[in-house]
């Protein structure tokens, strides 16, 4: 064979190769591992914790309206007593004394009374004179029935089912009028206080549509609160105003005022869309926004690109529309991804295939 003739056939080989290569079929992609999530509702819960202390429903100072010696202080500090319980009483001598002069008083005004009628009835005296002794007789029954109050008042009872949060008076010592005795919590419900800031209470449109929780430290079992007032004026060192709400404990569980309590604050908002992650959106060469799904099928995982609209009101949060709540999609890198490109996840040191 000559030099030419082979150099010929080499020729000839060289340009067969490559369409007998062509035409064997071309091996599968290897997939790649995805970190994979499920998409959320539009309408997602935000919360927020919160450090209150638990609260009586109301605290007032409990004083005498009249003076007098100190004869009974029945308070013993930290006890619960029942409404209508006596717990403290001036000595009553002098009140029932006061009494019974009003009474008499009032007795001699109507004797007075009824002369002064009858003299000016017979034009023995004059009609100035009678009215003068109603007069006499009215002023006489309104000082008897000041004596009765104060003999009331020279008792105190309590007001509601009460904590005995102080004792601030001493028995057998004269009481002013108005002198502070007993501090007293009205636990008829309990309170739990919490300061929220300005700028996270202005989001909060109605505030009844919040879920409040507590979780008191040492108990397992949270404390579910319902929203009852909020203190319309920020504090005088932070810009937060102050909310109220009310524990709802199986009867008989009694908190102590001041005690710690955590609360979580939940409320449902609609964020405008499903708000995803900036990782888990691609851009296409020639615009447009995406999210890769990721489709089961009996050869295993494929991407499958969802055309999506992306807005932002912040610049950090990205909410898009196109996409259904429940659908499993790439979390991370999705840029990095074709449309129909074999998917494995990712689940860890371990990978899990399909």
């Amino acid at each position: 064979m000559s030099q030419v003739q082979t150099s010929l056939k080499v020729m000839a080989f060289a340009l067969i190769l490559p369409a007998a290569l062509a035409a064997e079929p071309v091996s599968e992609a290897e997939p790649i591992f995805v970190q994979t999530a499920i998409v959320p509702s539009a309408n997602q819960s935000v919360s927020r914790t919160f450090f209150g202390r638990i609260a009586a429903l109301e605290t007032v100072d409990i004083s005498f309206e009249v003076g007098g010696y100190l004869q009974i202080l029945n308070a013993r500090e930290g006890a619960t007593v029942p409404r209508g319980a006596v717990l403290a009483e001036l000595a009553r001598a002098p009140f029932e004394r006061a009494v019974e002069r009003a009474e008499l008083n009032l007795q001699q005004a109507e004797r007075d009374l009824d002369r002064a009628q009858t003299l000016a009835a017979r034009n023995v005296a004059s009609a100035v004179r009678a009215e003068n002794a109603e007069t006499a007789r009215d002023l006489a029954d309104v000082a008897l029935r000041e004596a009765r109050d104060a003999l009331s008042d020279a008792r105190i009872t309590a007001p509601f089912d009460a904590l005995i949060a102080d004792r601030l008076g001493t028995p057998f010592t004269t009481i002013e009028p108005g002198v502070p005795l007993l501090r007293l919590h009205n636990m008829s419900e309990i309170r739990v206080e919490f300061d929220i800031p300005e700028r996270l209470f202005g989001t909060i449109k109605d505030p009844t549509h919040v879920t409040f929780t507590g979780q008191i430290a040492g108990q397992s079992d949270p404390v579910p609160l319902i929203f009852r007032e909020f203190r319309a004026e920020t504090g005088r060192v932070g810009q937060s105003y102050t909310v109220s709400l009310a524990a709802d404990l199986p009867q008989g569980d009694v908190l102590l005022p001041g005690r710690a309590i955590t609360v979580k604050a939940e409320v449902e908002r609609d964020l405008g869309g499903i708000v995803l992650p900036s990782t888990a959106i691609a851009t296409r060469p020639g615009g447009g926004n995406v999210v890769v799904a990721v489709d089961q099928s009996e050869t295993g995982l494929t991407a499958r690109y969802i055309d999506v609209t992306v807005s932002s009101r912040n610049g950090t949060q990205f909410a898009v529309q196109g996409v259904t709540a429940g659908t499993e999609i790439v979390e991370i890198g999705a840029h990095l991804i074709e449309d129909g490109q074999p998917l494995k996840r990712f689940t860890g040191l371990t990978v899990e295939g399909s």
